[in-house]
C-alpha cells in the first residue's frame, strides 16, 4: 500500500534503460516517502532478470511471466498493471516515455481514473495548499514538464486520485545503481488472475522492428550544431567532424525548425537528453531548453561568433570563430596528431 511502482520494460530481451532511470529515481522518492519501491516485469522467460532490478534499490519485483506476453501487446500488459495496482494501491505509477509507455500510460489511468502526466523531465516530492478549500496536501509528486512548446516549465500535481502516474523521457534521469544493495522479494502473479481470455483477442501475426539509424543518446561524442551553422550544406562540415572522431551529430531545436537537419536529432528539452564524454556545440546560443538536455556532458567544446553566448559560460573550452573556418582546421589538425 503506498508504495512507488514503475513499469519495467523489455527491449529486445533487455530491460530497457529508461526503467533502471527510473528506478534510481524511485529509490530516492521512495527515501522521502518512506515507502517501498516497487518493479513490475510482464514477459516470458524472465528468470534472473530480479537481479537487475534489486540492483537498483528495489525492495519488491512482481514477475508476470507466460509466453502470451511476449512480445508486448497492449491488451494483457493493460490488464495486468490495472488489476495489480487495484490490488496494491501504489501512490505513485511510473513509466517510461517510450512507444509501449505512451501506449500504455493513457490506458492504465483512464482505466483507474487517476489522471497522467506525460513526457515529464523531472520528478519532485512536495506539498501543496489548494487556497480556496483552505486545504494542504502532503508529500505530492510534483510532475515537471515541457509546455507550450518547451517555453515555460509546467508542474503538475495529481492530489485527489492514486496512483500519481507519469511517463519520464528517455535519458533525463541518470542510471544509478545501489552500492550496498540488497535482494529484496519476488513475488510470482498468477497471470490467470488478472487476465481474461479477451485480452488475448488480437494475436501478433508477423512483426519487424526497424531499427533508428540515429542514436545520439549513446553516442559518447557528440558534434552539435544550432543556428548559428547556417545552412543545411555547413551542416556536412558536423558529420565531416563527427565521423572522423566517431561520434554523432546533434542540433538544437533553432537547427532544426530551419531545415538544417532531422529532428531525431534535437538535444534539448523537447528532444533528446544527452551526457556523452565530449560535447563539441557549433554556433549553438545556448538557450536553457537546449542546455537542459546536454549540460551534464564531461567536456563541453563551443564553437561560437559570440563570445558573450549563454553556452560559453558552462563551456570548458570555446573557440570564437566561424563554423566553416574552425571546423576544416579542427579537422586538418585531427588528421595530421593521428597518423
Amino acid at each position: 500500500m503506498n508504495n512507488i511502482c514503475v513499469y519495467c520494460e523489455l527491449d529486445e530481451g533487455k530491460i530497457a534503460d529508461v526503467s533502471f532511470e527510473l528506478l534510481s529515481k524511485g529509490r530516492k522518492l521512495a527515501g522521502q516517502l518512506d515507502c517501498k519501491l516497487e518493479a513490475l516485469l510482464i514477459g516470458h522467460n524472465l528468470s534472473g532478470f530480479e537481479k537487475q532490478l534489486f540492483q537498483y534499490g528495489t525492495d519488491i519485483v512482481y514477475i508476470a511471466d507466460d509466453k502470451r506476453l511476449s512480445p508486448y501487446t497492449t491488451f494483457p500488459h493493460t490488464s495486468i498493471i490495472v488489476n495489480l495496482f487495484r490490488e496494491t494501491k501504489p501512490q505513485i505509477g511510473l513509466m517510461g516515455a517510450t512507444t509501449i509507455g505512451r501506449d500504455l500510460g493513457p490506458r492504465v489511468s483512464s482505466a483507474l481514473a487517476s489522471g497522467l502526466t506525460a513526457d515529464c523531465t523531472e520528478l519532485e516530492i512536495g506539498d501543496h495548499e489548494e487556497k480556496k478549500s483552505n486545504k494542504i496536501y502532503k508529500n505530492l509528486l510534483y510532475q515537471i514538464r515541457p509546455a507550450f512548446g518547451g517555453n515555460i516549465i509546467a508542474t503538475i500535481i495529481n492530489p485527489e486520485h492514486k496512483p500519481q502516474m507519469a511517463t519520464v523521457r528517455e535519458g533525463v534521469m541518470k542510471k544509478e545503481p545501489v552500492t550496498d544493495y540488497r535482494e529484496g522479494k519476488m513475488i510470482i502473479l498468477d497471470v490467470k488472475k488478472y487476465l481474461d481470455d479477451t485480452d488475448f483477442a488480437v494475436k501478433i501475426i508477423d512483426r519487424h522492428i526497424e531499427k533508428s539509424r540515429i542514436n545520439i543518446k549513446n553516442s559518447p561524442v557528440i558534434v552539435s550544431g544550432g543556428y548559428g551553422v547556417g545552412s543545411a550544406d555547413n551542416f556536412n562540415l558536423l558529420f565531416d567532424l563527427a565521423s572522423l572522431i566517431g561520434g554523432e551529430v546533434g542540433a538544437s531545436r533553432a537547427a532544426v525548425d530551419a531545415g538544417f537537419t532531422d529532428r531525431a536529432r534535437q538535444v534539448g528539452q523537447t528532444g533528446v537528453t544527452v551526457r556523452p564524454k565530449l560535447y563539441i556545440a557549433c554556433g549553438i546560443s545556448g538557450q536553457i531548453q537546449h542546455l537542459a538536455g546536454m549540460q551534464e556532458s564531461k567536456i563541453i567544446i563551443s564553437v561560437n561568433t559570440d563570445p558573450n553566448a549563454p553556452i560559453n559560460k558552462i563551456a570548458n573550452y570555446v573557440i570564437h570563430g566561424r563554423i566553416e573556418t574552425v571546423l576544416p582546421k579542427m579537422i586538418k589538425y585531427y588528421k595530421a596528431n593521428t597518423k
